[in-house]
């Protein structure tokens, strides 16, 4: 069996770059799917980091936390006024005081380890929704947890001091 670079095994698909093209390709023709986006693009990102340093990932794994805390609804409105501020009229800087009392990204990065990931969605009959939306967005919250417990992100309602 065939392991993906996070550690996990490969699922019918593939490894879970495979996964997350499908995903992206999915969520496309499906704007209900689609409201998951910021969190599937964070989770994938943070459980298979590019081979060097990546200045994104501290405000992907922010976001994350964000997500954690105050739930879809909230990172939604969050990503909706971050785009608005980079809109070309506007040309503000990217607001980043919402993401300041979440934890920075861990100067050590798991080596795996995650107890679910991409390569855990099923896929049935050509799509991850199969059994609804609602089950999809149980499981890719159980995937953004999962990335923060490896991470070791402090739970919900803790903080930490920016450094």
């Amino acid at each position: 069996m065939s392991h993906c670079d996070c550690g996990a095994n490969a699922g019918p698909l593939g490894v879970c770059a495979d996964y997350y093209h499908e995903v992206l390709s999915e969520e496309q023709r499906d704007p209900e799917m689609y409201r998951w986006h910021a969190v599937v693009v964070c989770a994938y990102l943070l459980q298979h980091p590019p081979g060097g340093p990546d200045p994104y990932l501290d405000d992907q794994y922010r976001l994350l936390q964000f997500y954690a805390g105050k739930g879809l609804d909230a990172l939604t409105r969050l990503q909706a006024h971050r785009v608005a501020r980079n809109n070309h009229r506007v040309r503000a800087a990217v607001d980043t005081r919402p993401l300041t009392p979440y934890a920075p990204l861990p100067a050590t990065r798991p080596a795996g380890g995650f107890r679910t990931t991409f390569s855990d969605l099923p896929f049935q009959d050509g799509t991850f929704l199969a059994d609804g939306h609602a089950a999809y967005g149980h499981r890719i919250d159980a995937i953004a947890r999962a990335t923060l417990e490896t991470y070791g992100a402090p739970r919900h309602g803790e903080t930490t001091k920016a450094r």
